[in-house]
């Protein structure tokens, strides 16, 4: 294809469309997926700080989509990532869900969810929501019910333990052929089909706190049947768009510079890396999101990080 075209596919500068005015978060969020953004996209993916208890709070309301939702919290201590520093209620088909941990909540279309409660708050976090099969702010909220606060919750009217969509505890399973310094390894997987049967996404995520060495250590592959999304997400909660770091991503041959907080869309057999850190100033975070695959071998059958 001609040079440029897979420019597109970038995405550093956020919409701001979700969450207005709701204190001590961030508000709205920065939305980093979008139709708008990428036409004909069915992803959106939105993320914002938490830097207190949110006021009102609940501001996220119990409501019923049509589409496949996952939500994620993760803290920003990156010697110590499973800590998210915060204390949320998540309710679930009328089911309370507790977590103080970075967790991930699997939320199946047309199954109730919310309110989202939070109990207490230590330091900022991050709150990312992702929505499957939509790229529509509009599309999500229609009829959903999420900006109405309700006098009456659904009861739970199944025996079904909801705990089993919580995520409150990672996998650690992508592992380098050799150690790379200045990164987790192995990194965190917070959602897969062993982890919450018939998820169907895999996603995983690492800190990244200096630039690594060997590199590059991701190499060029191919996911041949799979979507991918490739977000790299600063760690300052103060200037949230800024990465803290400079980043040679290549997609399909072409060269495309990261320094601000993104997202990339790899349309399925498009060939992408390698990447190289050209410089790390502060702690940043690297998540990949693989639609469709359910497990590791289906989402790197190639082993992006061996050579």
């Amino acid at each position: 294809m001609p040079k440029g075209d897979y420019e597109k596919y970038l995405i550093e500068k956020p919409l701001w469309e979700a969450y207005p005015g709701i204190k001590n978060r961030q508000s709205p969020a920065m939305t980093f997926m979008s139709s708008k953004q990428i036409p004909g996209i069915n992803y959106y993916i939105a993320l914002g700080w938490i830097y207190d208890i949110p006021e009102p709070n609940p501001h996220i309301h119990e409501q019923v989509t049509n589409f496949d939702k996952i939500v994620m919290y993760w803290g920003c201590d990156y010697t110590n990532p499973e800590d998210l520093g915060a204390e949320i209620e998540f309710c679930v088909g009328g089911q309370s869900l507790t977590f103080n941990t970075s967790a991930a909540v699997y939320v199946p279309k047309g199954l109730s969810h919310g309110p989202v409660t939070w109990k207490k708050c230590k330091r900022p976090h991050m709150e990312m929501t992702l929505m499957l099969g939509t790229g529509s702010m509009p599309e999500v909220r229609a009829d959903s019910g999420m900006k109405e606060a309700k006098n009456e919750l659904s009861k739970k009217r199944t025996r079904m333990n909801y705990e089993q969509y919580l995520v409150k505890k990672p996998a650690y399973e992508v592992v380098a052929e050799n150690v790379v310094k200045g990164r987790m390894h192995p990194s965190m997987t917070f959602m897969n089909n062993e982890l919450v049967p018939g998820s169907n996404t895999y996603i995983e995520y690492s800190w990244i706190w200096e630039k690594p060495d060997p590199d590059p250590h991701i190499f060029e592959h191919t996911h041949d049947e799979y979507d991918e999304i490739v977000l790299h997400i600063g760690s300052d909660p103060n200037d949230p768009e800024d990465l803290g770091a400079e980043i040679d991503f290549t997609l399909s041959g072409q060269h495309l510079k990261l320094d601000r907080t993104s997202a990339i869309y790899v349309p399925k057999g498009v060939k992408h890396g390698p990447l190289m850190w050209k410089r790390v100033s502060r702690p940043h975070i690297e998540m990949a999101m693989v639609f469709g695959a359910g497990t590791l071998a289906q989402s790197d059958p190639g082993g992006h990080r061996k050579r």
